[in-house]
Order: C-alpha cells, then sequence, then structure tokens
C-alpha cells in the first residue's frame, strides 16, 4: 500500500497527455489502480517520490515537462475570505475545538464553564434564573447542574432568604476548578491567536466584545412580547 496522494501525467493512444492524480483518504494501493488504467489503452508516465521510484517500486522514464508538485488540500475557497461571517464560523469552530479538548480532559463539556463561570461571577442562582439567563431549556440544566454536583463543583441548598427556594451554589471546590480551566482557556486561546501580538489581541477582543454587545441587545429586543 502507498501514500494517499499520487500523480503523474498519461497519454492516449493519439498521443494527448493528460495529467493523472490520485488522492485518497486511506492507504491505496495506487500501482494496481495505475495498472487498471493502463488496461484501458493508457501509457503513463508516473513521476518519481523523492526516491526516484514509481508507487510499484520500479524506474521511470521522466515526463517531457517537470510535474507539478502535489495539490494543495486546503479546501477553504478564497472568494469566502472576504466573508466576516465565514470568517467567524471558521475561527470560532477551531477555538471551540480547542476549548473542549481541554473541558473534556476534565471531563466536562462547554455547557459545564458557563455555568460555574455564572455562579462565580453572579453568586448562588435558582435553576429557573440560571436557565433563563443561559437561555437553556430547564430540563437540559437541570442535568448540567447534577453533574457538576457530583464532581462537587456546585451544590443545591436552601436560600437563606426564603426558605422555599433552592438556589445553586459554587463551591470551592469548583472554584478552584474554575481557575485551572482559565489556564487551559488561556492556552487555548494563545493557540488560535498566535499571529497577533499583544496589542493587536486587546484590538480583537474589544471589536468582537463590541459586536457580541450588539448581538445580544438584539435578542433581547427580540425576546420581548
Amino acid at each position: 500500500m502507498e501514500h494517499p496522494v499520487f500523480s503523474g501525467t498519461a497519454h492516449d493512444p493519439d498521443g494527448a497527455r493528460f495529467a493523472v492524480v490520485g488522492i485518497s483518504n486511506m492507504p491505496t494501493d495506487w500501482a494496481q489502480v495505475l495498472r487498471g488504467l493502463a488496461g484501458g489503452d493508457l501509457t503513463l508516465l508516473t513521476v518519481p517520490p523523492a526516491t526516484g521510484t514509481t508507487a510499484a517500486g520500479a524506474a521511470v522514464t521522466a515526463p517531457d515537462r517537470p510535474a507539478a508538485g502535489p495539490p494543495s488540500l486546503s479546501m477553504t475557497p478564497p472568494s469566502v475570505l472576504d466573508l466576516n461571517a465565514y470568517l467567524m464560523y471558521a475561527l470560532g469552530k477551531a477555538a471551540r475545538r480547542r476549548l473542549q479538548d481541554r473541558l473534556t480532559a476534565r471531563g466536562l463539556r462547554l455547557w459545564h464553564l458557563t455555568v460555574l463561570a455564572l455562579l462565580s461571577d453572579l453568586g448562588p442562582q435558582m435553576k429557573t434564573v440560571l436557565a433563563a439567563r443561559l437561555d437553556m431549556n430547564a430540563s437540559d440544566l437541570v442535568r448540567i447542574v447534577n453533574d457538576l454536583v457530583k464532581t462537587g463543583y456546585v451544590d443545591c441548598a436552601r436560600d437563606p432568604e426564603d426558605r422555599r427556594r433552592i438556589v445553586v451554589r459554587l463551591t470551592p471546590e469548583g472554584g478552584s476548578a474554575l481557575a485551572e480551566l482559565g489556564a487551559d482557556i488561556a492556552s487555548a486561546d494563545d493557540e488560535v491567536l498566535a499571529p497577533l501580538d499583544a496589542e493587536e489581541r486587546r484590538l480583537l477582543s474589544s471589536l468582537l466584545r463590541r459586536v457580541h454587545t450588539h448581538l445580544e441587545a438584539g435578542a433581547r429586543t427580540a425576546a420581548r412580547p
């Protein structure tokens, strides 16, 4: 079995020359593929790899013109790079993947982090209030809270001001875990923003906050009856 990318040239019985490029996302026996093509009245001239042999290991005859390098595997059409919405989507996807990797290593998901951060910022909250603030289905929120209770990062207790109410509170263990997650998130930021210096990062953060504030305000307006 050979490498997943193979290129070469061929010509038909009349001598017309054209390029042959093979790409596979799994190990492929290119020698067998090319033998099949040759059986269809095609004469094949393969581009030698660095060792100077074909995919089948035999010596080759160089084509008339230098062969181009392997095709680019980038799947981003250049025109979409002019679309800010696409760039935000693509960069957000990459950032989310890195963040999720850090969270998964600690047995958590993004919603767990969000609940911990909200409790740290705003203090104890009723489950219904948490769900409303996070725009989550109440049953989904209960599952997230139950997960965090099992880890010891939050607990549920009666509100001292109204004993009829149950509130969710961040525990000291949860505060420590959140601080550690902050370091993990910072390392993910560093990976994504590696091309930017400190001033460029501050500017990007400021611009993203402005856009986020605008969108958040629009969502609140749309939610009003």
